[in-house]
């Protein structure tokens, strides 16, 4: 029985994805709670309080900086 080859020009599951294409901001405000979420806390009013600061104090690069 012959096996199926994959088409060479899918992608390869054991190839990593480029950083770069990973995260890509697209043009939208970033909120309190996008940034309580990427830092992985819970969303809660003392959280939201804080990424309201955060963003505040370093505007939508809040977001970059908690993301790898």
């Amino acid at each position: 029985m012959p096996t199926s080859q994959p088409d060479a020009s899918e992608p390869s599951e054991d190839r990593v994805t480029p950083d770069a294409l990973l995260h890509a901001r697209t043009g939208t405000d970033v909120s309190p709670e996008d940034v309580v979420l990427a830092s992985g806390k819970d969303l809660t009013p003392h959280n939201l309080e804080w990424a309201r600061r955060k963003l505040a104090a370093e505007g939508p690069a809040a977001l970059d900086k908690l993301l790898p």
